[in-house]
């Protein structure tokens, strides 16, 4: 029998033991977990739609047409005219000639993926690519080849010495734990000269950057027929799903090959009701990204002066610096005795010595919760100097 006790104790003695938070009511600034009210720098609703009213009319006019569950795969009768209308939006919406929807990420990228590579193939994969990259990759039974955090240099080099009659390159756009954004003009003329797929995930780019958050690839105004284009729908579009854009052939590929769409019960319409209301949002109220932009920007101006280093991002992701796992959890905890809840984010999700805070924004926070924020980190950091001391 699996010695189970022994394991879990082994993780909690490495302050690596995931717990989860009891959370009542809607996601937003503000959030009751166990009874207690938090200040949440949290969750990835990075342009406060999670609750917003119109999503939540175009929800309910959507379960009152469609009913609660699509109750089939899309290829047999889950597919309805919402989830039509919503692929042709979000096609349009990212600038490619056709989108396939699915039920979350993960299960996006190990579709797309095992679709369109297999063994004799080859992927190539940044080393802090999310882990539905990674799993998609070994399950496709390609070669795996890892290279550097955006070091396009090496990459070169593996793709020039590569046989594989395919090859494809993975990577996020954002990088989820550290808020950069990928070199794509880079990955992507690379792709080019090396004959070359380039897959790339912009689950937290997606809404947040490109003109009317049009996300990564508007960012860089980057236009090819090589390129795989994932998007997510649960973080700043604020709803749930995941989609795959790329060219009519590709996606009618994924149709016939990608087995967690074809497999899969299909989401409910009423999501993709909401979806829909969810863009109409995003590429009018332009306010929301320039608000964020300034938080960050008042953010890393609030902590310049912590021991510990706040990563550069002009994304809503903003990693506060730790090192070792025990330090972030204490810190994590002496933010939450604050009213405040920031995560600690340790090995395995992030390499080990990279422990961190994890600081997400939202349109939803104001000048007053970055200044509270940076008043309890400040009031830590003097009770940890005087700990150490």
């Amino acid at each position: 029998m699996d010695n189970f006790e022994a394991e879990l104790a082994a993780l909690e003695s490495q302050h690596l033991r995931r717990k989860r938070r009891i959370v009542a009511g809607p996601q937003g600034p503000h959030l009751e977990v166990d009874g207690r009210q938090f200040l949440s720098f949290c969750n990835n609703d990075y342009l406060g739609l999670a609750n917003h009213p119109a999503l939540i009319a175009a929800a309910q006019e959507g379960l009152a047409h469609y009913g609660l569950g699509a109750a089939a795969s899309a290829l047999i009768s889950g597919h309805s005219t919402a989830h039509e209308t919503l692929e042709q939006e979000l096609a349009a919406f990212v600038g490619m000639p056709s989108a396939l929807s699915f039920s979350n990420g993960y299960m996006a990228n190990m579709g797309a993926i095992s679709a369109l590579i297999g063994a004799g193939d080859s992927v190539f994969s940044d080393r802090l690519n999310h882990a539905s990259l990674i799993d998609g990759a070994r399950l496709s039974r390609a070669e795996f080849k890892v290279y550097p955090h955006g070091d396009t240099a090496t990459l070169a080099r593996l793709l020039a010495k590569c046989q594989s009659p395919h090859k494809l390159v993975a990577t996020d756009a954002v990088f989820s734990m550290d808020g950069d954004i990928a070199p794509l003009p880079e990955l992507l003329a690379l792709c080019e000269q090396y004959d070359a797929w380039l897959l790339v995930d912009d689950a937290h780019g997606f809404g947040v950057l490109g003109p009317h958050g049009g996300g990564s690839l508007r960012h860089f105004g980057l236009r090819s027929e090589r390129i795989i284009y994932m998007g997510t729908l649960g973080k700043a579009a604020g709803v749930a799903g995941a989609f795959v854009a790329g060219s009519d052939n590709l996606i009618a590929w994924l149709l016939q090959r990608a087995r967690t769409y074809m497999f899969t019960t299909a989401n409910p319409a009423m999501l993709a009701t909401a979806v829909s209301a969810s863009l109409r949002i995003i590429a009018a109220d332009d306010w929301r990204r320039q608000h964020l932009r300034q938080l960050g920007t008042q953010l890393r101006q609030a902590l310049a002066d912590l021991p510990w280093a706040l990563l550069p991002s002009m994304t809503a992701i903003h990693p506060l610096m730790i090192g070792d796992n025990q330090s972030a959890r204490a810190l994590m905890e002496q933010l939450r005795d604050q009213g405040i809840w920031v995560p600690a984010i340790c090995p395995p999700t992030v390499p080990k010595g990279t422990a961190r805070l994890r600081i997400t924004l939202s349109a939803l926070h104001t000048s007053a919760h970055i200044e509270q924020l940076a008043q309890a980190l400040s009031a830590a950091a003097v009770a940890t100097t005087v700990v150490a001391a």
